[in-house]
């Protein structure tokens, strides 16, 4: 859809409505919804707005892909609709699908939210390393030390983050749970350590002392448990002293728990993570990779890729580098590669345009799905291709361990952060996975002509389509809306139209129908079609200020009218003399309810020639 509000308004339609969504966040590319009642997801008919991308279910929850305007969209969807973000509520967890599902899911939620900030600080750090190693920049200047703050600052201080973001997730208080895992970074409780190991007495009892800057899963483990505490003290703390009791007992018995307890075993499973992953790639980095670089696309389809976020962060905190993310990227340059081999083949020129378009964003800021709902699941070989180009270029990167210093989206913007000494390795990966995956797709190739279920019932339909008409109420010439000097039109936030300079002072009805409402004023007038289109006329821009000078209304509100009656006079001279546009947008209010809105094609207009077509399919 050409106008966000509109494909806002279509999407939550087909969710329930507002009423059936509990919660709504966004990642780059996709709306994922928490629904109370999942069987108003109307899959196909999401599918079938344009602008929507593609459709999924995934583990209880439901997204909607969109692209690279997801944000704009969500932002329509905010302004419209009382929605919860789920940013910003405490939505629970539902238990929903295995425990597998559901660790996913919550770690998803966790991470998604920190994702842009993560990508842009780990982008800051390896620009710091290109400018230490080839530009001369000292590592020891103030130059340096002040951008090294700026890049390092999420990362040290990682633990807060994900306790904040974490009791989002498990719907606790936000920011007793940011103090808990800040505590852990205190000079105070910092400076008793002077060795990792170290062991202090706490009330009598040993605590081993461990360095908590960038962990991960203590951090989680410690808020989950906390959100149970939390529930526990309110049940029998007084609601009197509630407000300082609950958080005051919080921290008394968790900082204690986490530094004795939580944060020593999520040290040990993050270890334990980073070492079970050097073992495989010790084993087999070329089998992990493959696998990595052949499946990855899989995991984004469902949505559940951020789930495996954390290994890479617990990488990147307890090595200083990662080895997942090079296998990854050979998944994004493979579908890159998908749209570059259909450009190649394709004979349809719309074909042609929408495959290099999609590959762009691919190539440049890692964003896939465009390739891989639009072409890849579509057309069905060049999925194969990918798969195989991606498993190839995976096998590669992986055998020869490469690396990236920082958490990014795989994309040619960010090969700063895999100037590491595998660097020409992973260029050599991404471009194999990016060439043999092109040419498997040329190879394989595909049927320009398949349809998807929904697009043959669309192509059905259209030869039902239904085609309402309205006339032009006003002779003059035609200005598009866009270029109307008033944003409540121009965007279109009124609905679908056009606009009219007036040649003359008359307004005559549109449409047959009602005066559904007339301003008191005259300057602006609706009307409600036999067939329900509902019309908007206002005359001129800002003209209500004139209080009703210079216009003289024909009819009232609730009057019947016929297609071609004089609705509303007014004196265009004066109107013009005291200051005031006098251009026309004549609005379809309800435009959202059909499939399309045509304009006419012409420069100029006569009173009661056909100026807008309402489509029905």
């Amino acid at each position: 859809m050409a106008n966000r509000m509109e494909l806002a308004k279509l999407i939550i339609e087909n969710v329930g409505g507002e009423e059936n969504v509990a919660s709504l966040y966004h990642c780059m590319t996709r709306l994922r919804f928490k629904l109370k009642d999942g069987k108003s997801f109307n899959k196909q008919e999401l599918e079938n707005i344009r602008g929507v991308v593609k459709a999924v279910e995934s583990n209880g929850q439901y997204q909607v892909v969109i692209g690279n305007d997801v944000g704009d969209v969500y932002q329509a969807i905010m302004k419209q609709y009382a929605i919860k973000s789920a940013s910003n509520g405490e939505q629970k967890q539902k238990k929903e699908g295995n425990v597998i599902a559901r660790l996913f899911n919550i770690m998803s939620s966790i991470i998604t939210p920190m994702v842009p900030l993560l990508a842009g600080s780990g982008m800051l750090k390896a620009l710091l390393v290109i400018c230490t190693t080839y530009f001369g920049m000292s590592a020891t200047g103030s130059t340096y030390l002040i951008l090294s703050a700026a890049s390092n600052a999420v990362f040290f201080f990682f633990p807060i983050f994900l306790a904040f973001s974490a009791a989002r997730t498990f719907g606790t208080n936000l920011f007793v749970s940011a103090a808990i895992m800040a505590a852990l970074l205190e000079p105070n409780f910092t400076g008793l350590m002077k060795d990792i190991g170290d062991v202090v007495d706490f009330l009598g009892i040993p605590i081993v002392m461990f360095k908590y800057s960038g962990q991960i899963i203590p951090a989680i483990l410690a808020i989950w448990l906390f959100s149970y505490l939390e529930k526990f003290l309110k049940r029998w703390i007084p609601k009197v002293i509630e407000s300082f009791a609950v958080p005051m007992l919080s921290l008394l018995i968790m900082v204690p728990l986490t530094a004795g307890i939580i944060g020593p075993v999520g040290v040990y499973l993050g270890n334990g993570i980073a070492d079970g992953i050097d073992f495989l790639n010790n084993q087999s980095g070329m089998l992990t990779g493959a696998i990595i670089g052949a499946g990855w696309t899989f995991l984004v389809m469902f949505g559940i890729h951020w789930g495996v976020v954390p290994a890479m962060l617990n990488n990147l905190s307890t090595k200083g580098f990662d080895t997942i993310r090079p296998p990854v990227a050979n998944a994004t340059f493979a579908q890159a590669g998908v749209a570059f081999g259909v450009f190649l083949k394709a004979k349809d020129k719309q074909l042609k345009s929408d495959a290099l378009a999609s590959m762009m964003p691919a190539i440049l800021a890692g964003i896939t799905e465009p390739i891989v709902y639009g072409l890849s699941v579509k057309y069905k070989r060049p999925m194969i291709a990918a798969v195989i180009g991606g498993g190839i270029g995976g096998a590669f990167a992986g055998a020869m361990k490469t690396t990236v210093i920082a958490y990014v989206f795989p994309a040619l913007t960010t090969l700063p952060a895999f100037m590491t000494n595998t660097f020409v390795y992973y260029i050599i990966s991404i471009t194999v996975a990016f060439v043999v995956t092109a040419v498997l797709t040329y190879i394989l190739g595909f049927d320009e002509d398949i349809k998807s279920p929904i697009k043959e019932e669309k192509a059905q339909k259209m030869t039902d389509v239904k085609r309402l008409t309205v006339l032009s109420p006003i002779s003059g010439d035609i200005v598009p809306l866009q270029q109307v000097k008033d944003p409540v039109f121009a965007t279109e936030a009124m609905g679908k139209g056009i606009a009219i300079l007036p040649k003359e002072g008359k307004v005559f009805a549109p449409v047959s129908g009602e005066v559904s409402t007339l301003f008191p004023t005259g300057h602006a007038i609706g009307l409600t079609s036999e067939e329900q289109i509902e019309v908007l006329i206002h005359i001129g821009l800002d003209t209500v200020q004139l209080e009703g000078k210079y216009f003289k209304a024909h009819v009232k509100p609730g009057e019947k009218v016929k297609q071609g009656q004089l609705l509303v006079e007014f004196d265009m001279e004066k109107i013009k003399a005291a200051g005031y546009d006098v251009t026309t947008p004549i609005i379809i209010t309800n435009s959202d309810q059909y499939s399309d809105i045509i304009e006419t094609n012409q420069q100029t207009t006569t009173k009661q020639e056909v100026l807008l077509t309402a489509v029905i399919l």
